[in-house]
C-alpha cells in the first residue's frame, strides 16, 4: 500500500477515532514487519534481529553516512529459501541510531518521502509527488484526489496539477476560488521551489482507481 502524509494521518485519526502508526514492509522481504512506529512518533523501529538496513546513493551505490537521505537497501538475515543481499527497495528515507524517546535503541527509519522511480526532475529540481500531496492535504476546501501532469512547453518542463474542490461555497464564488488558487500556488512554490500550474476542478471529476492511485502522468514525450 501507499505511505501516508501527516495530513492524511490526521484525517484518519479524526474520521475513525484511532491513533494511526506507520508500518513498513515489502512482499519480497517479509510483507509487513520490516519496521514499525511507536507512540513517540520519531520514526519506524527496524526489526534488527531480522534485517540490516543501509542508505545508499541511488546513482553511485555508495553507502551514505548516518542521517543522510538516500535509497533504503535491506539485507534479511533470517529469511529462508530466497536470500537477498542489499536489496534495493527504491524507497527514499534516512536512518537514525540515536535512542528513541520510548526507550528502544533499535535503528529507526524516517517516513518514506518518495521513490527513486517516482522522482520527477523539473528544471533541474527534484520533485516528489509526496511533497505535493503533503501541501494539498493541508489546505481546506479541496479533496484528497488530485492528478499531476508533466508537460514540455518548448524546451522547458512544467508541472500542472488538477485539484478537486469539495467545498460547495467555494464553487459558487469567483473571489474565494481565486484565493484558493493563490494559496495552493504559493504553498507549492514554497515547498517545491518551482511554479506549478493549478487547475481547480469539480468534485469527483478525476478518475478513481483501485489499489495504488496513478497520480502522475508524464506527457513530455508526447509534447516534443
Amino acid at each position: 500500500g501507499e505511505g501516508s502524509t501527516e495530513e492524511m494521518r490526521a484525517k484518519l485519526n479524526e474520521a475513525w477515532g484511532i491513533v494511526a502508526t506507520e508500518n513498513y514492509g515489502m512482499s519480497e522481504l517479509i510483507g509487513p514487519g520490516v519496521s514499525g512506529e511507536c507512540l513517540a512518533f520519531k520514526g519506524m523501529h527496524i526489526n534488527e534481529d531480522h534485517f540490516i538496513a543501509e542508505i545508499i546513493d541511488p546513482n553511485t551505490l555508495e553507502v551514505l553516512p548516518e542521517g543522510s537521505v538516500g535509497e533504503l537497501v535491506i539485507t534479511p538475515i533470517t529469511k529462508e529459501g530466497l536470500p537477498l543481499i542489499r536489496y534495493r527497495t527504491k524507497d527514499i528515507t534516512r536512518l537514525d541510531t540515536t535512542p528513541c524517546d520510548c526507550g528502544r535503541t533499535s535503528v529507526r527509519m524516517a517516513k518514506i518521502t518518495g521513490r527513486t522511480d517516482d522522482m520527477l526532475i523539473i528544471g533541474g529540481v527534484n520533485v516528489f509527488p509526496s511533497q505535493i500531496e503533503g501541501v494539498l492535504l493541508g489546505i481546506k476546501g479541496i479533496g484528497s484526489n488530485y492528478q499531476i501532469r508533466v508537460l514540455k512547453k518548448g524546451y522547458l518542463d512544467r508541472i500542472e496539477i488538477d485539484v478537486e474542490v469539495v467545498n460547495q461555497d467555494l464553487l459558487v464564488s469567483v473571489t474565494l476560488l481565486d484565493q484558493l488558487y493563490k494559496e495552493i500556488e504559493s504553498k507549492l512554490h514554497t515547498i517545491l521551489g518551482i511554479h506549478a500550474g493549478i487547475h481547480l476542478v469539480e468534485p469527483k471529476s478525476l478518475v478513481r482507481s483501485e489499489g495504488k492511485a496513478k497520480r502522475v502522468i508524464d506527457l513530455r514525450s508526447e509534447n516534443q
